[in-house]
C-alpha cells in the first residue's frame, strides 16, 4: 500500500493518490488530469475509484475528466445529488482497492454530503482518514457555505459538524493518520495549521474544536465566531462541480491561443474582456497595458483571481511572462475561470515595441516613504488582512483589506492623496491596478510593503503575536 499527498500550495489543497496490489484510488483531484494519468501509467495500476469528499467550493475538481479518461466511477457520500453519473454511497459502505478498504463515514456539517473516508489497511487496521473539509489540522470546516443549499442556518450546520466529529471521527484510535483537503491559506477554514498531516490523537490534544468536554453550544459559538465572508466565486465552483464543466483540454486550447498586438487590442476594446497581467508586481509597476489588472503568478494567484474577479464567466485575455502561458491557464481553470480568449503573443514587450500607450504605477520605496509621510497628517491605507493589521501597523494607518476593495473603493475621495501598502508589495499592486482601472490615481504605493517599512523608524504600534488575536 502506498499513499501520496499531492499538495498544491497556491490553493492550499491536498489531493491523494493511493495504490494497493495493482489498483488505485484518487481523492479530490485537481482540474488538470494528465499528471494523474501519467502516474497511473508509470505505476502500472488501474484507477478503480475517484472519491470526492464533498462538492468543493474553492476549486474545480478533475473528477469528471478523470472518470471519462479512465472509466473509473466517481464516489460521493450520502445525500449528494450530482447531475452526472456517480456512486452515491451509503454511510459505512465499503470500497475495495487491491488489499485495502475505503470505508465511507458520512460527516455532514461543512456541507450536507461531506464525508470522511477511512482507509483500512491489509491487516484490517484503521490506518488513516481523508477528512476533506470536515477536519483540518488545527481547525474544522466552516459551516456557513452550505446554508442556502441545506435550508439551514450556520448554527444548525455547526451542530451537525459537532456530532459528526464526536460520533464518527473522534471515536477512531489516536494513531489514525489525518489527511485533510486543505492547509493554511485556504478560505475553507479560519485558522488552519501549516502542517498538512497529523493524527487523531494529536488533534484531540491541540485542535480547539476537538477539546475534551466541549459542549455543543460552545462548539457552535467558537466555530461560527469570526467567519469572514466567503469569496464570491465559491458558489460558482460548487455549481461546476455539481453540474459539470468544459473539458480542461478545451480551456487550455482557448487560453493558449496567441494574439497579435492588434488582435489583442481589438478584443479588449470590442468584447469588454478583462486584461489580466500575471507578471511580478515590480515589472508591472514599471509599465503595463492601460486598464490591466495585475495578479502575479508568483503568489496566491488563483484564490485572488477568484476573490476579486468573482464572475467565473468573465472573458479574460492574458499578459504573462514568456513561457508561463500554460501554467497561467491551468491555474485559472482550477478555480473555474474557463472563459479565456487567448494571450498576448510576446507578452508586454511585444506591446511596448509597437509604441502603443502604456501606464505605470506611482511606486516609492520605504526610505522615500519615510521622507514623504507625515504621521497624523498623511492618509495611509493598510490593505493587509485585519489580523496582520491588528498584530502591528503604522500609527494612524487605516485598515482596508484587499479582499474588501469592492466595498471600500466607493468611499475614496479622488481629490485626497493616500499612501498604500500590504506586507510585501504583491497585494498592494493588485489594489493599485484595480484603482487605476477605475480611474483613481491619487495614491502612492509602497514597494516592499510593511516588511520594508518595519526596517525604518516610522512609528508603529507594538507587535502582538497574530495567534493571540
Amino acid at each position: 500500500m502506498q499513499i501520496e499527498q499531492i499538495y498544491t500550495g497556491c490553493l492550499a489543497q491536498g489531493a491523494y493518490y493511493i495504490t494497493s496490489n495493482g489498483e488505485a484510488a484518487i481523492i479530490d483531484p485537481l482540474r488538470e488530469t494528465q499528471p494523474y494519468l501519467d502516474r497511473i501509467e508509470r505505476d502500472g495500476v488501474k484507477l478503480k475509484y475517484i472519491f470526492e469528499t464533498h462538492f468543493h467550493a474553492d476549486f474545480v475538481s478533475g473528477h469528471l475528466d478523470l472518470s471519462k479518461e479512465t472509466g473509473a466511477p466517481i464516489v460521493y457520500g450520502p445525500t449528494a445529488k450530482p447531475e452526472f453519473e456517480a456512486i452515491v454511497a451509503t454511510d459505512n459502505q465499503l470500497f475495495e482497492i487491491g488489499n485495502i478498504i475505503i470505508k465511507v463515514l458520512h460527516t455532514p456539517g461543512h456541507t450536507m454530503e461531506s464525508s470522511t473516508y477511512l482507509l483500512i489497511d491489509e491487516n484490517g487496521k484503521d490506518y488513516a482518514i481523508f477528512s476533506g473539509d470536515t477536519l483540518f489540522i488545527g481547525d474544522v470546516g466552516r459551516p456557513d457555505l452550505a446554508q442556502k443549499a441545506a435550508s439551514m442556518t450556520q448554527e444548525q450546520l455547526a451542530g451537525l459538524l459537532y456530532h459528526s466529529l464526536r460520533d464518527k471521527v473522534m471515536t477512531l484510535a489516536d494513531d489514525v493518520i489525518v489527511y485533510p483537503a486543505h492547509g493554511a491559506g485556504s478560505a475553507c477554514g479560519k485558522n488552519m495549521s501549516k502542517e498538512t498531516v497529523s493524527t487523531i490523537g494529536n488533534q484531540k490534544a491541540t485542535n480547539y474544536a476537538l477539546r475534551a468536554n466541549m459542549t455543543e453550544a460552545e462548539f457552535i459559538k467558537e466555530v461560527t465566531d469570526g467567519l469572514l465572508p466567503p469569496p464570491a466565486y465559491f458558489g460558482m465552483n460548487v455549481a461546476m462541480n455539481k453540474k459539470g464543466y468544459a473539458s480542461f483540454e478545451n480551456v487550455l486550447d482557448l487560453g493558449m491561443k496567441g494574439l497579435s498586438v492588434n488582435e489583442f487590442e481589438a478584443i479588449a476594446e470590442e468584447t469588454g474582456a478583462l486584461i489580466l497581467d500575471t507578471r511580478s508586481n515590480g515589472d508591472f509597476a514599471k509599465g503595463f497595458i492601460p486598464q490591466s489588472i495585475n495578479i502575479g503568478i508568483n503568489g496566491d494567484f488563483a484564490p485572488w483571481v477568484g476573490a476579486l474577479i468573482a464572475d467565473v464567466k468573465q472573458p479574460i485575455i492574458l499578459v504573462t511572462e514568456f513561457g508561463r502561458e500554460k501554467e497561467t491557464v491551468t491555474r485559472l481553470s482550477r478555480v473555474g475561470f474557463d472563459n479565456l480568449v487567448g494571450h498576448l503573443e510576446g507578452g508586454f514587450e511585444a506591446w511596448k515595441k509597437t509604441g502603443k500607450e502604456i501606464d505605470t504605477v506611482n511606486r516609492i520605496n520605504a526610505e522615500q516613504f519615510k521622507t514623504q509621510v507625515k504621521i497624523g497628517e498623511s492618509k495611509i491605507i493598510d490593505i493587509r488582512k485585519e489580523s496582520e493589521y491588528s498584530a502591528e501597523h503604522i500609527e494612524e494607518a487605516f485598515s482596508k483589506p484587499l479582499a474588501n476593495i469592492n466595498d471600500w473603493i466607493k468611499d475614496i475621495d479622488p481629490k485626497e492623496h493616500f499612501f498604500m501598502h500590504c506586507a510585501g508589495g504583491y497585494r498592494s499592486m493588485i489594489a493599485a491596478s484595480i484603482l487605476q482601472a477605475r480611474g483613481f490615481r491619487n495614491f502612492t504605493e509602497i514597494e516592499g510593503g510593511f516588511n520594508a517599512i518595519a526596517k525604518t523608524d516610522i512609528p508603529r504600534t507594538d507587535f502582538v503575536c497574530q495567534s493571540k488575536i
